[in-house]
């Protein structure tokens, strides 16, 4: 198990972020399941993810991470999975660019976690995936504090496509950024 950082959140609370192992697949389920839920600003929206389908993911995850093609990182606090961040690499014509994800669990956000996360998991990408060159994205347009963090990264926007999410029985635009690494 590679632990990348042990530290506090801006409340004082222990958090550990590491790369996720395969005995971490129920957290992992129950994490997505609890923030599709919550119908926030993540793409799942109330649908319930399965266990089979979470371990598909967590193995093909677990062998891109090996392939240097993905990092992946999960933090915990009290063993429970708070937040997780990827940036996968795509392939073929755009093998130079990762795709990154953030997600924060409610009680967690406004603790400063997304901002260590999107820290090191930019760390991680630029030490292991040596393809990478872009970082992209995709944020929902209303998600104003995930755009204030991107934009002081270094994010530029680069795109927007107009009703390009539907959540909550209406439509909303679709932010698309990206960062040159190297």
């Amino acid at each position: 198990m590679k632990i990348v950082f042990k530290g506090k959140t801006k409340s004082g609370k222990e958090i550990i972020i590491r790369y996720p192992v395969i005995s971490d697949l129920e957290k992992m389920l129950n994490y997505i399941n609890t923030l599709s839920d919550e119908k926030t600003f993540i793409t799942y929206q109330g649908e319930r993810e399965t266990l089979e389908n979470e371990k598909k993911y967590l193995e093909k995850r677990l062998q891109d991470i090996k392939n240097n093609k993905a990092v992946h990182l999960l933090v915990f606090c009290n063993k429970e999975l708070i937040a997780a961040s990827v940036i996968h690499m795509d392939n073929r014509t755009g093998k130079h660019l990762g795709t990154l994800g953030i997600t924060v669990i409610k009680n967690f956000r406004g603790e400063g976690v997304g901002k260590i996360l999107l820290k090191l998991i930019e760390e991680e990408a630029l030490k292991n995936i040596p393809n990478l060159r872009i970082i992209t994205l995709k944020v929902f347009s209303q998600n104003n504090i995930a755009l204030d963090l991107y934009k002081k990264d270094g994010f530029i926007q680069y795109g927007l496509l107009p009703d390009g999410i539907f959540r909550n029985e209406s439509f909303e635009d679709e932010v698309l950024m990206y960062k040159k690494v190297k």
